[in-house]
């Protein structure tokens, strides 16, 4: 058994170990096995407050029946801090202009509440 035919298994097992995470990375690229839109639950938002910390936003049910849930996520827990009726039209204000400025004043309110708000 010569060195090239024992390098050909290993340049294979090579081939496989960065072909797995590309191809996870063109399936979350593409979308496939992601929440659509017959799902009952979707993340629409969150917001990091600490390391182990962060406000989520889900929303529960489809159309008319929807409501959001903004929840307080820890290390170990989840608590659930406030349920609204989802707007109408939820879709297009996730991307309004108003987005960065709730971002900013998120931010503030983060900081301690300093500064003005515009």
């Amino acid at each position: 058994m010569n060195a090239s035919s024992a390098l050909w298994p290993v340049l294979a097992f090579v081939l496989v170990l960065v072909a797995i995470p590309l191809a996870l990375w063109l399936m979350r690229r593409a979308g496939v096995g992601s929440a659509g839109p017959g799902n009952l639950l979707r993340a629409v938002a969150g917001l990091p407050l600490s390391p182990t910390q962060k406000v989520v936003v889900v929303e529960l049910g489809t159309g008319g029946q929807a409501h959001w849930l903004v929840l307080g996520v820890g290390q170990d827990h989840v608590t659930p801090l406030l349920t609204l009726d989802a707007p109408p039209g939820s879709a297009a204000l996730l991307n309004s202009p108003q987005g960065p400025a709730v971002q900013q004043l998120l931010n503030r309110f983060r900081q301690g509440g300093q500064g003005t708000a515009p």
